[in-house]
């Protein structure tokens, strides 16, 4: 799938969008332009496999719950600016995520000043079917695994079972079909596969 053609369909539903052929590239640009600000980041493994928290510590205040305590939500909610992935993007231009606590894709939503997507080439899908089909049978297994939650997806790693499970982190889906009135939202593509 092209990036031009993702790029010119976000763009036309009002995101803005940068695009990058590594996600070294990706990280210098967001290192360099998010500065002397406060940054709240959901949980994500593309900013993990990034450095990206690192990198941004050394000149903002920045509140990651995986780094620095469940406590720092509440912050990272109200901060500046937010960091997260998607769990899917459709060529269209829809960005697609699952949550569990509902705090990454709350921050998608509202109460910030800016917010980041940075989205890798695994997660582009042609239509929002398989963008869904993706989040629920692909990201969703692989972060229930790596939660060690006891749900049917986890141990069997092969698909969404929409299960009851108290261990369930698919409690919430949002889909964005551009950016929520007066949040400033940037895409940033990446052309390497990131994240789950």
């Amino acid at each position: 799938m092209a990036f031009e053609t993702v790029k010119k369909n976000l763009e036309a539903r009002g995101f803005s969008v940068s695009t990058f052929s590594t996600a070294a590239e990706a990280a210098a640009y967001l290192d360099s332009a998010i500065d002397g600000t406060t940054v709240g980041i959901g949980g994500s493994m593309t900013v993990q496999q990034m450095g990206l928290h690192e990198k941004l510590a050394a000149h903002n205040e920045v509140h990651w719950h995986w780094t620095d305590g469940p406590e720092v939500r509440a912050k990272a909610a109200h901060a500046d600016v937010y960091i997260t992935s998607a769990n899917g993007l459709t060529e269209n231009g829809e960005v697609i995520n699952i949550d569990g606590a509902g705090n990454r894709v709350a921050s998608t939503l509202y109460g910030h000043k800016r917010v980041y997507f940075i989205i890798g080439r695994n997660k582009l899908a042609p239509t929002y079917d398989e963008a869904l089909w993706r989040a629920r049978n692909i990201a969703a297994p692989k972060n229930a695994q790596r939660l060690g939650k006891k749900t049917p997806c986890a141990v069997k790693g092969d698909r969404c079972y929409d299960c009851k499970s108290p261990d369930r982190i698919c409690r919430g889906l949002v889909v964005l079909w551009g950016p929520s009135m007066g949040v400033e939202t940037e895409i940033v593509l990446v052309d390497e596969d990131l994240g789950l």
